[in-house]
């Protein structure tokens, strides 16, 4: 829900899109100054569409991390990725695209042709050129890029350390129109905190699993209440088989110690509260190519 506006200025919605694992939530997180959306080295590990809120004085830019455009939609779990990234190109006022260093892939030519037909400026983003060796080759692949669609601008970046992110504020900055601020000035998503603890807990399991484990595992939290000055967190594990429970428990447990460790302490920083975190696996078969039981977890199109 929209909070009552509090000021005036300029203010607008940045939709940031791309294929899986090119560094939009990184990116997302740099320019707000915190984790927001979770990050991992496996693709997909953005689900949902997340609004990050960034003030700058009388201009607040709202931008919109989406999960990767990919190829393979057979399961519901990625025809709704599909839709929440494609979605998001709607109704904005710039779109920000990401590509990988000097890669170009079927999924950035599907990516290319949902931003292509938009109404709004489109910023090209080529990330992760920190990672580039052969630097001379960098501006004839920028010359090429520009010939495959006329983006406003051309930004080369290192979304992980932070080069040229103030650059491309400013240019997001210069396309914003002129409006009431949409939400409070130190207001920075519209999720809920259990959507964010939750989010954390995914973040840990999928950095703990590697390619031990599919991706069909989502967390759904029980519990959240403070008592006595701490955060009470109670969050149920989703996995569709035995095995994977197994595997996500670990030998006596050890695996899910170390996430919920390892969740617990972002937890505390990010809510800047004391917290009391209880996990539980529990297997639920087929949940992931289950439009109902997608929609019951809280998997929908609009945050």
């Amino acid at each position: 829900m929209i909070e009552q506006a509090v000021s005036e200025g300029r203010c607008g919605y940045v939709a940031i899109v791309g294929r899986p694992n090119v560094g939009k939530s990184t990116l997302l997180n740099h320019i707000l100054g915190q984790k927001l959306s979770i990050t991992s080295r496996k693709p997909q590990t953005t689900r949902h569409q997340i609004l990050g809120i960034k003030t700058d004085g009388d201009v607040q830019a709202v931008y919109v991390d989406t999960p990767g455009i990919h190829k393979n939609d057979g399961r519901a779990i990625n025809r709704y990725m599909n839709r929440a990234a494609t979605s998001s190109v709607k109704d904005v006022d710039v779109i920000i695209f990401i590509v990988d260093r000097m890669v170009w892939t079927d999924e950035d030519e599907m990516v290319l042709e949902t931003v292509r037909h938009s109404r709004c400026p489109v910023i090209l983003v080529v990330n992760k050129t920190d990672r580039i060796t052969e630097k001379d080759k960098l501006i004839p692949w920028l010359d090429e890029l520009s010939r495959k669609m006329d983006f406003a601008h051309i930004v080369p970046m290192s979304a992980k350390n932070g080069h040229n992110v103030e650059r491309l504020e400013r240019l997001v900055h210069g396309f914003l129109p002129e409006s009431i601020h949409f939400y409070g000035d130190d207001q920075i998503t519209d999720r809920s905190s259990r959507f964010l603890a939750a989010e954390l807990v995914r973040e840990k399991i999928m950095r703990q699993l590697g390619d031990e484990i599919p991706y069909q595992i989502t967390v759904e939290i029980e519990e959240f209440k403070e008592d006595g000055g701490v955060l009470h967190i109670s969050a149920l594990i989703l996995v569709e088989r035995p095995g994977q429970k197994r595997i996500v428990i670990g030998d006596k447990g050890s695996r899910l110690k170390v996430i919920g460790h390892d969740a617990r302490l972002d937890m505390e920083k990010l809510f800047d509260n004391k917290v009391m975190l209880n996990l539980w696996v529990k297997v639920r078969s087929g949940w992931s190519d289950d439009e109902r039981a997608l929609a019951s977890l809280g998997y929908t199109e609009l945050p």
